[in-house]
């Protein structure tokens, strides 16, 4: 099935081996590195971009307004006229605060995401990382969001921002459980930590959610449900909560250290989507049925980034779908829901998983 899903491995091959006949190995690298990371960060601000103003549309259709619409038609550069505003923005200097941690802690938060934003099989043959502990690996960088968080809180030296970045701090440790429950579960199915073998198996024997039963599906709700908290977005937004906390632990930002807590937000919510499509969905893998062959060869030939990009596109829906339908939680709620019901399914769930796949009870 997957000769007929292209390939772009045959572009960057083609693009390594054209630099290596010009120039030495080293030259050769060091270039294929800095286009990796122009790409990285050029893709980086696209998609943050296109997401701020997706939405700012969706959630005026929930509430039965227009949103952007008077710069560019639609609204559509309200974005990066509003990016260029953070840039053009003095960064003020805050009295009575520890400077150096105030000032590295935006960047703990998109080190973070960029981390996890380069393990993404955005297609076939198209992925920066691919370690044999990928699934190990995106969830030690993004646990380090969290020290950006709390050092932001603390050195803001503000009452507000430090309740806001304890809240934070609590709920992202707690939620990382499920979140871990939930990967591991699709580790010991799959066999392997490695993301393009967790890819490939889904391409030939069809999409986790789909052949691992009610185990793999309750998996997925659990990892949803958590990762929307673990993003800090709603109805899991204690920390940034504006009617208690101002902005939460950002509030003394401006500027760009503001836009970097901004972006971050809006790429971990990419990322969180587009781990779920990588985990459950089958990442890049285009869906094919069974016995349809004529239906599946179409299928393969719908390139696969498109196929990624679609599915991670349905999954932040569902999640700006949780923020714009429900209320916040009480952080008593907050930390019950966690507590009291997702880590003990969780557990439960895994187990299920280790004897099905152990008595081979699977599609």
């Amino acid at each position: 099935m997957q000769d007929n899903i292209f390939d772009f491995s045959i572009v960057t091959q083609w693009i390594d081996t054209f630099l290596r006949t010009y120039i030495p190995d080293w030259g050769a690298l060091l270039i294929e590195f800095v286009l990796i990371g122009l790409a990285l960060l050029l893709l980086y601000a696209l998609i943050a971009l296109a997401l701020i103003y997706g939405e700012r549309k969706i959630c005026a259709f929930f509430q039965c307004r227009l949103g952007p619409n008077r710069v560019g038609p639609l609204g559509l550069f309200q974005s990066i006229a509003d990016m260029l505003k953070i840039l053009i923005k003095e960064l003020i200097d805050i009295k009575h605060t520890d400077k150096f941690l105030f000032n590295l802690a935006p960047y703990l938060v998109i080190l973070s995401s960029m981390l996890a934003f380069g393990c993404m099989p955005f297609g076939k043959g198209l992925q920066v990382l691919d370690f044999n502990i990928g699934v190990f690996f995106i969830m030690a960088v993004s646990s380090i969001g969290v020290l950006g968080i709390l050092l932001a809180g603390w050195s803001s030296n503000n009452k507000y921002t430090l309740i806001g970045a304890m809240r934070s701090g609590a709920q992202m440790i707690s939620y990382e459980l499920s979140i871990g429950l939930s990967m591991l579960a699709v580790v010991v199915y799959a066999g392997t930590m490695q993301t393009s073998q967790l890819v490939d198996q889904q391409v030939t024997n069809g999409w986790f959610i789909f052949t691992g039963h009610i185990p793999m599906f309750i998996a997925f709700v659990i990892y949803l449900i958590a990762g929307t908290a673990e993003t800090n977005r709603g109805p899991f937004d204690l920390p940034e909560a504006e009617s208690e906390l101002t902005a939460g632990y950002h509030t003394e930002y401006s500027g760009i250290h503001f836009g970097f807590y901004y972006l971050a937000e809006y790429l971990n919510m990419f990322i969180v989507a587009g781990i779920a499509s990588l985990l459950f969905l089958g990442g890049w893998a285009p869906l094919h049925i069974g016995g349809w062959e004529a239906f599946n060869n179409i299928m393969d030939y719908i390139p696969s980034i498109i196929w990624f990009f679609g599915k991670t596109a349905v999954m932040m829906f569902i999640i700006m779908w949780f923020k714009w339908t429900f209320p916040r939680l009480r952080i008593d709620q907050l930390l019950h829901l966690e507590w009291k019901y997702l880590v003990p399914i969780g557990f439960v769930n895994l187990l299920l998983v280790v004897l099905m796949t152990i008595f081979k009870i699977h599609f």
